[in-house]
């Protein structure tokens, strides 16, 4: 691996491109009103979850595999991935008649796994082991010596980082003045290494900002420690970049190139998720939707900038989408949950609802426990407020009529960061 550190060149990116342009969509790149009126800036999407497998990692993933010689292809590959990776690779195998064992974590969404089913046909067999990506890839290794096949490497290999680097061939193609700042999602690092590569040398003074979810931030660790480290534990959540270590050529690469790292708490992920799909329509997983999450923290430096927010995939599992929901609402503030303690005699609950729930509180969880032979009755609910005012108000009655209460918001929102939901 180390022989090829360090040795991605922009003529790496552009032969690649020569060999995916006529298999891979070029995805448009759409000037966004609403963010760019938000931010007094021009944001531009760059639609990669419009893409065939809904992500950019069909780029790679076919580049890797069609440069590989004949006799490896007889072999049969092998992959890692929790969804998008593993799209990339079974598109590519059912295309060129090539067989694949894919590995992926029990926790990948059904959408993706069948997804997989879909592209790759009776070209993949498919291996669904342990909770995390790092898990189904050290399996896949096993695997992949055993039978002797040749391992795709979602991120840490040159010829997949090329492949995701024809992203920032179609940007450039697409936008005919220097860029000033792209934002980019980091999992392991292929497609900012790819991209950033790109850009960087075609317009120097662009600044390339990686981003990367809060409960799995292990390129900013790692260069922050000067080495590639293993995070121990990672929220699993957001996913297309869960992953607990960054790849050593990535890592390599992304010292060079990248300017900034944008660490964005998962609850604030989710809010630019769903404005994403209001304001704009478009659709995109949680790691798709992290770039523009970042701008928030750039709003100052973007003014009257040229900026692209590359939107890496849209494969969403609808099932998830009241959890997306919940962790936004709980981030932003507006939901709040509380454990109060209700005198028990008659008509103690009437009274809670009728003096204390405000007329524009929205309960949107209520559970009731009644105890036989105790002072209190319990009851855990949670409201939705439409501003900090109308919560301090709904405090402040609680305390009036000495209401026993204990919000437990913030336990709950730890918890969610703590189950998580898939990984890259």
């Amino acid at each position: 691996m180390n022989r090829v550190k360090d040795r991605l060149k922009i003529e790496d990116i552009m032969a690649a491109h020569d060999i995916v342009k006529d298999v891979v969509k070029k995805t448009p790149l759409q000037k966004d009103e609403h963010l760019s009126e938000k931010y007094r800036c021009t944001v531009y999407l760059k639609r990669e979850d419009l893409q065939f497998v809904r992500s950019f990692k069909l780029r790679g993933a076919y580049h890797c595999i069609r440069k590989l010689p004949e006799d490896e292809w007889k072999n049969g590959v092998v992959c890692a991935s929790a969804g998008n990776h593993a799209q990339g690779v079974a598109y590519t195998c059912h295309k060129l008649g090539i067989q694949a064992a894919i590995f992926m974590p029990m926790t990948t969404p059904k959408q993706k796994v069948s997804q997989v089913h879909f592209f790759g046909k009776s070209a993949v067999k498919i291996i669904l082991t342990g909770e995390t990506f790092d898990h189904s890839y050290q399996e896949a290794m096993r695997y992949c010596n055993e039978h002797k096949m040749t391992f795709i490497h979602p991120f840490d290999n040159l010829d997949v980082i090329a492949g995701q680097g024809t992203v920032g061939i179609e940007i450039v193609q697409d936008i005919d003045h220097p860029i000033d700042y792209t934002f980019m999602t980091i999992g392991g690092g292929g497609l900012i290494s790819g991209t950033g590569t790109y850009i960087k040398t075609v317009h120097p003074s662009s600044k390339i900002i990686g981003v990367e979810p809060a409960g799995a931030a292990c390129m900013k660790a790692s260069l922050k420690k000067g080495e590639v480290v293993t995070l121990p534990e990672i929220d699993k959540f957001v996913d297309g970049a869960a992953v607990k270590r960054p790849g050593e050529i990535t890592y390599s690469i992304c010292r060079k190139i990248v300017d900034d790292l944008v660490v964005v708490p998962e609850g604030k992920a989710c809010s630019a998720l769903l404005d994403l799909y209001t304001n704009s329509a478009v659709i995109a997983e949680p790691a798709g939707a992290l770039p523009v999450a970042a701008l928030d923290f750039y709003k100052d430096k973007i003014v009257g900038k040229t900026v692209v927010c590359v939107i890496s995939g849209g494969n969403n599992d609808i099932d998830r989408m009241q959890e997306i929901q919940e962790r936004s609402r709980l981030y932003e503030g507006i939901r709040h949950y509380f454990a109060v303690n209700l005198p028990q005699r008659s008509k103690a609950l009437k009274l809670f609802f009728d003096q204390v729930i405000g007329s524009d509180d929205e309960i949107v969880h209520i559970h009731f426990t009644e105890k036989r032979n105790k002072p209190f009755e319990h009851m855990f609910i949670g409201v939705e407020f439409e501003n900090m005012a109308k919560y301090m108000a709904f405090i402040d009655r609680m305390n009036a009529l000495g209401i026993i209460y204990q919000e437990v918001t913030d336990g709950l929102l730890r918890a969610a960061n703590q189950i998580g939901g898939d990984q890259s």
